[in-house]
C-alpha cells in the first residue's frame, strides 16, 4: 500500500505489522500522518514499527521504543578509509583482487547485470551455513527484485575477463546521509581473488563521491545472536555498531497486548542463549553437509 507518499508493507498473520518497505534502508520525517491513515485501514494494521536514521540517532518521538543497530562506518575521503579505518588483512585482500584479473566498475541496471546476478545467485544452495535464499529463482523473479528502489540504488560490478563474479546493490536513504549495502555477495568459487573486499573498497568510493557520510552494512548485531565470521568482516573493514532509535505503535488491542508480551518479536529472539546457539549449530552441519553433497555430485 501507498500512504503518504511512501510504500508500505504488512507482515503476519495472527498479529499484523506494517514497516516501510524500505525499512532500514530510507527513513521518514512525519510518522504521525501515516500512523493516522493505518488506524482506518482495512484489512487492520496491529503494529507500525519505524527506526530513525544515522542522520538523527536521538529519540524524539513519544512512541514505545527499542534500541536498533547498525554496522555502520563513517566515510570521509577513501583515502581515510584505506589508510586510517581498516586493518592490514582487509587491505591487503582488496590489493590481491586487482593482482588477480579483478575489475570494479558501477554498472547500469539492464537485463545483461540481472542475468549475470541471476547466475551468481544460482552458483550455491548454502552459504555461511545456512539455506541461501536466493538459490533457484528463476530471471524474472531475480528482474523484478533488483529493479527496486532504482532511483536511489546503484550497482557495483566486480569483473572477471567480463564475466560478474559479484555485485554490490548500494542504497542511499532521501538525506543522503547513510547508503546501505542492500545486496553484497561473490562467487564462492572466485573466492582467493577476493572480489568481496574489493566490492567494499569500492562501495567506500562511491559514498566519498557522493558525499554520503556513513557507509552501513545492514546490522552489527541481532538479538541474541553471538558474534561470528560476518561480524569479524564487519570490523576488519571499519565498521562499528551505532545505535538507532525503533518505535513500535500499537494500533489496535491485539498490538497492545502483543507489545505488552514481547510478542512483536520473533519466537527465536525469545528462547534462551544456549538453545538458540544448539539451534544454529545443527543448522550449519544440516546445510553443509547439503552442502558437501551438492558438490560431491557436481
Amino acid at each position: 500500500m501507498r500512504i503518504c507518499d511512501t510504500e508500505i508493507e504488512c507482515s503476519g498473520r495472527l498479529l499484523k505489522t506494517a514497516r516501510l518497505a524500505a525499512d532500514g534502508y530510507d527513513f521518514i520525517d512525519s510518522p504521525n500522518k501515516i500512523i493516522e491513515e493505518l488506524l482506518h485501514q482495512n484489512p487492520r494494521v496491529d503494529i507500525f514499527t519505524f527506526a530513525q536514521g544515522l542522520n538523527d540517532p536521538t529519540p524524539r518521538y513519544q512512541y514505545p521504543m527499542e534500541w536498533d543497530n547498525f554496522a555502520a562506518l563513517p566515510v570521509s575521503t577513501f583515502e581515510n578509509w584505506w589508510d586510517n579505518q581498516i586493518r592490514s588483512y582487509p587491505r591487503n585482500r582488496a590489493r590481491q583482487a586487482g593482482k588477480r584479473g579483478v575489475t570494479l566498475r558501477e554498472v547500469p541496471f539492464s537485463e545483461a547485470l540481472v542475468e549475470g546476478i541471476w547466475k551468481v545467485y544460482n552458483e550455491c544452495p548454502v552459504r555461511q551455513g545456512r539455506r541461501f535464499r536466493h538459490y533457484g529463482k528463476d530471471l524474472s523473479t531475480v528482474y523484478k527484485e533488483e529493479a527496486t528502489f532504482l532511483e536511489s540504488s546503484v550497482f557495483i560490478g566486480a569483473f572477471l575477463d567480463e564475466e560478474l563474479i559479484g555485485f554490490v546493490k548500494l542504497m542511499w536513504d532521501r538525506t543522503r546521509t547513510q547508503a546501505n549495502l542492500m545486496n553484497i555477495i561473490s562467487m564462492m568459487r572466485h573466492k582467493d581473488k577476493a572480489p568481496t573486499n574489493a566490492l567494499i573498497a569500492q562501495s567506500v568510493k562511491a559514498c566519498a563521491d557522493r558525499q554520503i557520510k556513513f557507509l552501513v552494512y545492514q546490522s552489527f548485531s541481532y538479538g541474541k545472536k553471538k558474534p561470528d565470521s560476518i561480524t569479524h568482516f564487519k570490523e576488519i573493514n571499519g565498521f562499528g555498531q551505532i545505535d538507532v532509535p525503533r518505535y513500535y505503535v500499537p494500533l489496535t488491542a491485539v498490538g497492545r497486548a502483543a507489545l505488552r508480551l514481547g510478542f512483536h518479536h520473533r519466537i527465536l529472539d525469545r528462547l534462551p542463549d544456549d538453545l538458540i546457539a544448539r539451534v544454529r549449530e545443527f543448522r550449519s552441519r544440516l546445510y553443509n553437509r547439503k552442502l558437501k553433497s551438492v558438490e560431491e555430485a557436481s
